[in-house]
């Protein structure tokens, strides 16, 4: 039913960063009726065409596949546990981080780029306005609703023996059911976290679109193997809640991989730690840089921090609708820049990583 793991080598590992933890969804209609899932595929454009391969398998890790696992863990996230779960601890700063050079820049332009449209609940292809007078922000509550309200959320897993959160957001895919996240929000210190959920539209201890119990985490054999910041993405699929997919609730945004750098992007997450607290979905807004130190990632200023780790940023987001396409997510700080948020160029990995998602079905 899913694909085995690869375990494969990776080289560098990125330097002198903060890593923060992660969540997000779109709102209620009816079931989709059967075979939605392949016209949607056959609608749009193709997202896993056959192609040589370059890059090393996404390595997979079965959650909670079983209905009596899913319960337990369902069960397992009372409104006290998830209320007082923590951001992730800030990992050691390394110092052989790898910058981003011309031939990188090169070969990241030189690639197809691919861009999956965003679907409303049930089915329907769902495509964004141009963005027209955005605002800037650099973490503000978003108060202006719309889809990422709902198809962005909070993640809850427990990791190293406690709870701590994330952010992420749900997107369009074959199986219905793919959550977009960070790397260190489904594995980090040698191990894959546990009890791992998604709670759409998470607001104020509220979860208006129920909590969903990842069946399966992926994420990149860099990421896995050395924890490389480069390459700090994650895709979980989730079980079925009351009979309905998870992009059938809320939606799902869109998502693309191999676009241009240094666009204008809005980024959205749950920071945790103080002055925040978790409680509501918060956002940045502006344009985008390379980041001129340590990883070939790119940047933005915001201040958002632990728990927000995840949390998509957006091409082309139109704020009358809440709609976007993902293109990366957030990852670390640097300890010395507290106002710069840096996420993952989202090139051939990443887009395999929610390939490999689309390829296993949830139980």
């Amino acid at each position: 039913m899913r694909r085995t793991a690869r375990l494969v080598p990776t080289l560098t590992l990125a330097a002198g960063s903060v890593l923060l933890p992660a969540a997000f969804a779109h709102g209620a209609s009816a079931a989709a009726a059967p075979g939605a899932a392949a016209a949607r595929a056959a609608s749009r454009p193709a997202a896993h065409a056959a192609a040589a391969k370059t890059t090393p398998e996404p390595v997979e890790k079965e959650a909670a596949d079983t209905r009596s696992e899913q319960l337990a863990v369902r069960r397992y996230w009372t409104e006290a546990k998830m209320e007082s779960a923590k951001p992730l601890d800030a990992l050691a700063p390394r110092k052989e981080g790898v910058r981003l050079t011309a031939a990188a820049t090169a070969a990241q332009a030189a690639a197809d780029p691919v861009e999956i449209p965003a679907t409303r609940p049930g089915g329907e292809t769902a495509t964004p306005a141009a963005a027209a007078a955005a605002r800037t922000s650099s973490g503000a509550a978003w108060t202006r609703g719309g889809a990422v309200t709902r198809s962005a959320g909070r993640v809850f897993f427990t990791y190293q023996g406690r709870n701590a959160s994330c952010s992420a957001t749900a997107v369009t895919g074959d199986n219905e059911s793919t959550v977009i996240t960070a790397g260190h929000c489904v594995r980090m210190g040698g191990a894959f976290h546990t009890n791992w959920v998604f709670v759409p539209g998470y607001a104020n201890g509220r979860r208006p679109y129920g909590t969903w119990v990842a069946t399966a985490l992926y994420t990149t054999p860099q990421w896995n193997n050395g924890e490389d910041v480069n390459y700090d993405v994650a895709a979980a699929v989730v079980a079925p809640l009351d009979g309905r997919s998870l992009t059938d609730v809320v939606g799902g945004q869109g998502v693309s991989f191999n676009q241009p750098r240094r666009q204008r992007m809005h980024a959205f997450g749950y920071p945790a730690a103080a002055p925040y607290d978790g409680s509501k979905l918060v956002y940045c807004a502006g344009q985008t840089f390379d980041d001129f130190m340590m990883s070939r990632d790119i940047g933005l200023n915001c201040t958002m921090n632990g728990g927000s780790s995840g949390g998509p940023w957006f091409t082309g987001f139109d704020e009358s609708t809440g709609l976007g396409t993902v293109n990366s997510v957030n990852s670390f700080k640097y300890g010395f820049a507290g106002g710069w948020m840096f996420g993952p160029y989202f090139g051939a990995e990443a887009r395999d990583v929610y390939e490999a998602a689309q390829g296993a079905t949830a139980p």
